[in-house]
């Protein structure tokens, strides 16, 4: 009976385990096609010439040499905004969602729902709304709303080319990205702000705790680590996944006089315009790498040390 027993209990967790299997492999079989497999590709196709009509052909280190000793535009354009674009928007969509989160957390119920959807909802048109909003507001004749403003006020004399003027695109693309940046990240840290045990606070000025910061700094913050990592994780994919706005802004790639060209555009650049996909296969490399360091640098920040 016990041999019995023991081998019922087996079966048992067999078909657990196999049951357990067969709700994960969806999950497996997507991430290798769409994750696992092109990334392991690109890296191939990165050490090769490929025009998307020969076969590829082994180049080597090749594309990493011409990348960073012969692409001018890279080394002096591409690199240089792209280090901007990411060094403002990555920690101040971050921080600007923990802001907000915490400033809505002291709101009564019905008022901070009432603000937290009017914050989020750019993220979720952020494309359309650019596209109908943004290039009417920053349009570059009189009709545009901000030349309008600027030419009743007699601040300027005749209206601004913005979307296609060096000194303003990227800057307007920092804007507009940081407008639509409240998304998820920043309604994980509104929920993990809202779950903080009030005794901790009670607790922590008893301690000696004698303003908002300290308990910012000391309570909320180490409360909500798991909500911040995740917040910081969903900064850096949105900075580099709204990369593409200085293209639909301006209407061009690359973009006028190269002042909102960012990895992501040149990469898209040499794809499907030039077709060098051997190249573009070596930027992705390099972005993927940049991408990872800075996800690897908020996990130290914010991971678990257990």
């Amino acid at each position: 009976m016990m041999i019995k027993s023991k081998r019922l209990h087996g079966n048992a967790q067999i078909k657990q385990q196999r049951i357990a299997y067969g709700f994960v492999f969806p999950y497996v079989l997507m991430f290798s096609i769409f994750i696992a497999i092109p990334v392991v590709v690109a890296i191939v196709l990165s050490f090769t010439y490929f025009d998307t009509v020969r076969p590829p052909t082994w180049v080597g280190f090749e594309n990493y040499i011409n990348l960073f000793t012969n692409d001018e535009i890279f080394m002096q354009k591409v690199l240089a905004n792209t280090l901007k674009y990411a060094i403002i928007v990555g920690p101040g969509s971050y921080i600007l969602s923990f802001m907000l989160a915490w400033l809505l957390a002291q709101l009564t119920p019905k008022v901070r729902t009432v603000l937290a959807l009017i914050i989020y909802s750019p993220s979720l048109t952020g494309g359309i709304t650019m596209a109908v909003l943004w290039r009417i507001i920053f349009a570059g004749d009189s009709a545009g709303y901000l030349n309008s403003v600027l030419l009743r006020l007699g601040l300027i004399v005749e209206p601004i080319v913005f979307l296609q003027s060096q000194e303003f695109l990227l800057t307007i693309m920092v804007i507009v990205t940081l407008w639509s940046s409240m998304g998820v990240g920043f309604l994980a840290m509104l929920a993990g702000i809202l779950n903080v045990n009030k005794e901790l606070y009670e607790a922590g000025y008893i301690d000696g705790i004698k303003n908002k910061f300290q308990e910012i700094i000391y309570i909320t913050i180490p409360s909500i680590k798991p909500q911040m990592l995740f917040g910081a994780v969903m900064a850096i994919v949105g900075t580099f996944a709204s990369a593409g706005i200085g293209v639909a802004l301006s209407g061009s790639n690359p973009t006028p006089q190269y002042a909102g060209q960012l990895i992501v555009n040149h990469i898209e650049y040499y794809g499907f315009f030039k077709y060098e996909m051997g190249y573009a296969a070596a930027l992705s490399v390099v972005l993927l790498l940049f991408i990872y360091l800075i996800s690897r640098f908020a996990y130290k920040l914010f991971g678990s040390r257990d």
